[in-house]
């Protein structure tokens, strides 16, 4: 669904009324005093005894997300915002910032309404608020999860200090279909990096504690499996056992939950033939009795709607679906608002099931602080102090350069000298509004440099910059529309192809070296941004050919929002510095790291196939009872393809640096151990190059034996290391029972005795191993 901008002309009068007043506000808390919670009450007993003031419109109105008008991913429906307000017809309101608005949005609610009950504002705060962060595949790549937790600290804290309370945030989905646009979205293929990433997302955006002011809701998104989408296109059905449900899909929305995460957003799709937002296994058997889930179950937007084109039935018999699934609020649609009292008067839905979901909301809010104040965050102050401060900014370029991977660096091309003249050409050379990448609603593109804005800021007159364009972002003018939302267009050039190349190649004859800016758009990854072609655009294609055969040293600097299929790149251009959309500060970024003032070690969080016909290619796959023997590219009758081996590209945790690190044999405190136990895995890592530098050393197991197929490989470990040239370090990894844990044939979480296989490197690939036996 394509975004657009609207703004309701009953929110545009709302936002010009007069002012609310000092005595006003001082009136307004006055009034609510008999709604908010005295200190020794709990919030069970608090909830309670306004659920038995509220009338059933009263309650139902507490499950209505409408969407305040800023942006939306879809038709918006709502209309007659502030009479429902009045009439306690809204919970909380979608996509509205601003203390201001915010402010005079709420006013009506704690002025206006019966029982005065304060809304709650949300939005989708992906990768930052306005000083944006790399989105989260790149966010991912720099394997810290420290440095991920802090920039949803800043997240939150800008987010709040604009009138936000709830971020529909962090989106938590494995995927390992790179056609699937949403996979910049999340963390990439692999269950146990995406549950430790999930994690730390929601301690960064709740903190310490949900009720102060710098803090948002989290809401884990989106429930569930949205990532194996069939064929990678967006919203497309989703089939699987629920075996593999439970090892490789479910676990990073469960350690979200056990961080502590208030909400969590349904998905499009279906699960075992049933949608999300209509299953009641998911939300309720599995969400609220295995999981122990407290929190809020909000619909993604329009969720409920869609199930009548799933086939389920009319408006009415949806909502009442959605309502006894589980979920407590319908963002954007209206179905439970139009038609739940009907159902309860039809015996369709019960009262208790309305009590349920109105105290889910209520408690939400409670949780917030917003019935102690529900103006705590609508702080003009603190949004001037806070929002793209320095301190942000500063953490913002820290973490694009630590997220960059650099795929290929040919005789030490990488880093450059800071002098001479580099000439930057391509389509994303010049491009500020193309940096923040998708997802970044709120970006403020006035403060986003472009990478030649970047480049002439860090550089100054050190090296002589020239640009020229050199093609055009897509040769169909079409697909380039296609592949715009939120207003962001890539200019094109009207000129003739050859005359566009011509100029480049001109350019590119008075530089010393070539910096080729190309790859993707910011949203031709993100949602309704899937697909099926992943090589680099056939026009980029033929400039990057041409500036090679110039013979000057060419450095593809490639913007991209996925892994993408880069066989002939990888064959011909001497180096590859993949920089996914690096944020606000990108363009510094990438000077720091192609100018050598950092050094690369981000690491590749989804595998790069070498053609879209190997997809789904991920490192963690099952043996088969025919696989191709080690080192072979075909033999007949084993599981290989005819026209290509089963190799990626680039594996899972690739990525170079500009110094070389060396590993050595895997030492282990023990041969076996049993429960209540663990073997000590260790090595020594080497930096056998002349730079500092950071390995992420990573550690995989293979159960050998088991009583269901076993991947032939599970990430277990990881740990950052900085090393100065010449410097080693033991690294160590201990490896108990519970790691080595996983869902059997009868969904019992176990540890079978046997043998195991225990891999230590620098990517998924190349690894050290050895063996261990766990005793029964």
């Amino acid at each position: 669904m394509m975004k657009k901008i609207i703004i309701p002309t009953l929110v545009a009068a709302l936002f010009l009324a007069e002012p609310i007043t000092v005595q006003a506000q001082r009136k307004t808390t006055k009034k609510l005093t008999s709604l908010s919670k005295p200190v020794d009450q709990p919030m069970d007993a608090f909830v309670s005894d306004l659920l038995a003031k509220m009338t059933l419109e009263e309650k139902i109105g507490q499950l209505n997300l409408p969407t305040g008008g800023e942006a939306t991913t879809g038709s918006a429906v709502n209309t007659d915002l502030e009479k429902k307000i009045r009439a306690g017809e809204v919970g909380g309101v979608f996509s509205l910032t601003t203390p201001d608005r915010v402010r005079k949005t709420q006013e009506l609610a704690v002025n206006h309404s019966r029982l005065k009950i304060p809304l709650i504002f949300g939005q989708d705060v992906i990768h930052g608020y306005k000083t944006l962060f790399p989105i989260p595949l790149g966010l991912s790549a720099t394997w810290d999860m420290q440095l991920i937790e802090r920039t949803a600290r800043v997240a939150a804290t800008e987010a709040s200090a604009d009138g936000l309370n709830w971020a529909f945030s962090p989106m938590v989905d494995i995927s390992r279909d790179p056609r699937w646009g949403r996979i910049s979205e999340g963390s990439g293929e692999d269950t146990y990096l995406g549950a430790e990433i999930a994690a730390a997302m929601v301690k960064g955006l709740q903190g310490n504690d949900l009720g102060a002011p710098n803090t948002l809701m989290a809401c884990v998104k989106h429930f569930a499996l949205y990532g194996a989408a069939e064929a990678g296109r967006d919203y497309n059905t989703t089939d699987m056992s629920l075996h593999r449900m439970y090892n490789e899909y479910l676990p990073p929305y469960k350690a979200a939950v056990d961080a502590g995460a208030g909400s969590i957003m349904t998905s499009f799709n279906d699960i075992n033939g049933l949608p999300a937002s209509a299953n009641p296994w998911l939300l309720t058997d599995v969400l609220r009795k295995q999981w122990g889930f407290k929190g809020l179950v909000v619909t993604d937007y329009t969720a409920i709607n869609e199930l009548i084109d799933h086939g389920l039935g009319d408006l009415q018999q949806v909502s009442a679906l959605s309502l006894k699934a589980g979920v407590d609020m319908d963002m954007v649609g209206e179905g439970f608002l139009t038609t739940l009292k009907q159902s309860l008067e039809e015996g369709k839905v019960s009262e208790e099931e309305i009590d349920r979901a109105c105290r889910m909301v209520l408690e939400a809010k409670y949780k917030l602080g917003l019935f102690e104040d529900p103006f705590r965050y609508c702080n003009e102050e603190r949004a001037k102090k806070e929002i793209l401060s320095e301190d942000h900014r500063s953490l913002a370029r820290q973490v694009a350069g630590e997220s960059f991977v650099l795929l290929k660096n040919e005789k030490n091309t990488l880093p450059l000298q800071k002098t001479g003249t580099v000439a930057l050409i391509g389509p994303l050379a010049n491009t500020g509004s193309n940096m923040p990448g998708t997802w970044s609603v709120n970006a403020d593109l006035e403060h986003t440099q472009s990478l030649l804005e970047g480049m002439k800021e860090v550089l100054g007159s050190q090296v002589n910059i020239l640009h020229s364009v050199g093609s055009n972002l897509l040769d169909d003018a079409s697909y380039q529309e296609r592949a715009t939302m939120f207003g962001r267009e890539i200019p094109r050039d009207s000129r003739p192809e050859e005359e566009i190349i011509q100029e480049a190649l001109a350019t590119a004859q008075q530089a010393d070296v070539v910096i080729a800016a190309l790859g993707e758009s910011s949203e031709m990854s993100g949602e309704s941004s899937s697909r099926t072609d992943l090589d680099i655009p056939s026009g980029q294609q033929r400039l990057l050919a041409e500036l090679l055969k110039t013979g000057k040293p060419v450095v593809l600097v490639l913007f991209t929002g996925r892994p993408l299929t880069l066989i002939w790149e990888e064959e011909n251009v001497p180096a590859i510095l993949n920089v996914w959309f690096g944020g606000t500060e990108a363009g510094k970024a990438i000077t720091d790291v192609v100018f050598g003032d950092v050094n690369p070690s981000g690491k590749l969080t989804a595998t790069f196939p070498k053609n879209v016909g190997q997809i789904p290619l991920y490192y963690s796959h099952k043996n088969t009872g025919r696989p191709l023997v080690e080192g072979k590219w075909f033999e007949k009758f084993r599981s290989n393809y005819l026209d290509v081996d089963n190799e990626p590209l680039y594996p899972f945790g690739y990525g170079l640096s500009y110094t070389s690190f060396s590993y050595s044999d895997i030492s282990l405190s023990k041969d076996s151990f049993a429960a209540g136990d663990s073997v000590t895995a260790t090595v020594t890592v080497t930096n056998t190059g002349n730079l500092e530098g950071k390995e992420v050393v990573q550690l995989y197991t293979q159960d050998l034996v088991g009583s269901v197929t076993r991947p032939v490989k599970e990430l277990k470990g990881f740990q950052k290391v900085s090393l100065k040239p010449n410097e080693s370090k033991a690294v160590e990894f201990k490896i108990g029972v519970d790691d080595l844990k996983f869902y059997n044939a009868n969904l019992d979480y176990v540890a079978e005795p046997g043998a195991f296989k225990v891999y230590i490197g620098g990517n998924a690939r190349d690894v050290k191993e050895a063996q261990f036996t766990l005793n029964e």
